[in-house]
């Protein structure tokens, strides 16, 4: 079952993981895949961005676990603002220089409202937290065999990259 959006039902994800149809080894297709940055410096200023350079995998059994990872290079930042790039990329925020990986480790996925809840840990500039999030799943065409289902998170619920700031460091 498919909400019009052609966004996947709880139930409808539910019943392809129980069912073993998602079971196998996936890998993240970089070119139709992106991690984005949204956040308020100060409350006061959004900065909005793009991380170009994205890799994954993630294995779904044949009973329904779900566990996988993503790796984004932490200098591929594209704000849009050269400066504003350059200092996200410093040892202020990122450090790229000596953390070049942002890597986020998914222990467990289950259906919930109009999609996943999706949780995992978080590691930025060599600390890992706990993060949790809704994704919404979709599969494109009819949602039959040799259809592609994708994900994309609606935002995380704790230690979203906008607070990575205020992490211990």
């Amino acid at each position: 079952m498919q909400a019009p959006s052609g966004q996947m039902t709880g139930p409808a994800l539910r019943a392809l993981l129980e069912d073993g149809a998602l079971a196998g080894e996936w890998v993240l297709d970089p070119r139709m895949s992106s991690i984005r940055l949204k956040s308020k410096v100060m409350g006061l200023v959004r900065v909005n961005g793009v991380f170009r350079e994205v890799s994954g995998h993630g294995t779904v059994s044949a009973d329904g676990e779900v566990s996988g990872a993503l790796t984004v290079a932490a200098a591929s930042i594209d704000t849009g603002n050269t400066r504003r790039d350059t200092h996200l990329r410093s040892a202020d925020i990122f450090d790229s220089g000596s953390h070049p990986h942002i890597t986020f480790t998914a222990d467990g996925i289950r259906p919930s409202g109009q999609g996943a809840a999706v949780t995992g840990a978080l590691t930025v500039r060599g600390r890992t937290r706990p993060l949790s999030f809704d994704a919404v799943a979709s599969v494109p065409g009819n949602g039959k065999s040799g259809s592609t289902p994708r994900c994309a998170s609606t935002g995380p619920a704790s230690a979203s990259p906008g607070n990575l700031m205020a992490w211990p460091r």
